[in-house]
């Protein structure tokens, strides 16, 4: 199954898209296996009855305003290149993937639980640019103008109310794919079940469970633990000091778990590193609480909220001509078919 390579931009008079030059997904696929071809047994995502698009909305729109130079819209001279990259993106994926259903999920706020346990958690994070805040606005927007459901919990991260739908839907027998740069996802994956997408991963991979493997060098059950030694800078949490990935892994690979490596501490070599082990035990034994995704978020995060439908004609012809977006008006205009044209 061949993957076209990724979106790529370029900008014409008075700020519009015109055609490609700059990826958003990157180019062909590695080695690693599509929907369809990860296991011969398994039918592809595109043939199941149900499948489960997630998307990390404030990763994606990151992505999309870092990416793509910067777009303003002719008709009020704002920035347009998140809205328009974060369009292309999910266009791109949903072509791909094919879903029966699909929900954007941003961030509510930090959790309060994380934030007892570590009040320095994400505490290093520079605010988000104001432009970018503005259009985060417009593509939800545009979101409800498709009417892809956007879900957003008051003090609630993004990646807990991704982890409680994402195995509720597993469990009721969906295929579910994350769309998320966050490696915290990582712990979710179960090949048939749930696997990952990385915007920034420019080989297009979908990971599953020997993706996991073959780039931390643990099992996706162990992920937890080994982000709990080596900590997350991204995150502001402090792992054990001395300790790198490496050393988690085989860690890991030899005690099989945290409570393992603290149940055979004597057995831990070298020396430093088991005085480090032994002086951070209690910080070791929080982070995996501030880690470990939550699954019981009592909201209705329910698959069957989320089906695609066809988005609303009037009001996208009129977020583009606003936005200045005449490729994608244009290609809304054909998708609409003969009578939408002569209009």
């Amino acid at each position: 199954m061949a993957i076209q390579p990724g979106l790529q931009l370029e900008f014409g008079a008075g700020g519009a898209a015109t055609r490609n030059v700059r990826p958003l997904l990157g180019g062909q696929r590695g080695g690693a296996p599509a929907l369809a071809e990860f296991d011969a047994e398994v039918p592809p995502m595109n043939e199941l009855k149900e499948t489960l698009l997630i998307v990390d909305g404030h990763a994606y729109a990151y992505r999309a305003f870092y990416a793509i130079r910067q777009l303003n819209s002719p008709a009020t001279g704002l920035g347009t290149n998140a809205i328009y990259g974060f369009i292309r993106m999910l266009g791109k994926v949903r072509s791909w993937l094919k879903p029966t259903h699909v929900v954007v999920i941003w961030d509510g706020g930090l959790a309060k639980e994380r934030m007892e346990a570590l009040p320095d958690y994400k505490a290093q994070r520079p605010p988000m640019p104001s432009d970018l805040e503005r259009q985060i606005i417009e593509i939800e927007q545009w979101l409800q103008a498709s009417r892809i459901p956007s879900v957003t919990l008051e003090g609630i991260e993004a990646d807990d109310c991704i982890a409680t739908l994402a195995r509720s839907s597993a469990e009721s027998g969906a295929r579910v794919i994350i769309a998320s740069s966050d490696k915290d996802f990582m712990q979710l994956v179960e090949d048939h079940k749930i696997g990952l997408l990385n915007p920034n991963d420019k080989t297009e991979t979908l990971w599953f469970e020997e993706q996991v493997r073959a780039k931390m060098q643990v099992s996706p059950k162990q992920i937890v633990d080994y982000l709990a030694l080596l900590g997350d800078s991204v995150d502001n949490i402090p792992g054990v000091p001395g300790v790198g990935g490496k050393t988690a892994a085989g860690l890991l690979a030899q005690f099989g778990s945290i409570d393992g490596i603290y149940s055979r501490l004597s057995e831990v070599k070298p020396d430093k590193i088991r005085l480090a082990l032994v002086t951070a035990e209690q910080a070791v034994r929080r982070n995996i609480e501030i880690v470990k995704l939550r699954f019981d978020i009592s909201c209705d995060l329910r698959l069957e909220n989320y089906k695609v439908r066809e988005g609303e004609y009037e009001k996208l012809r009129e977020f583009y001509e606003r936005c200045g977006f005449r490729t994608l008006l244009e290609e809304l205009t054909k998708s609409a078919g003969p009578q939408r044209e002569l209009m």
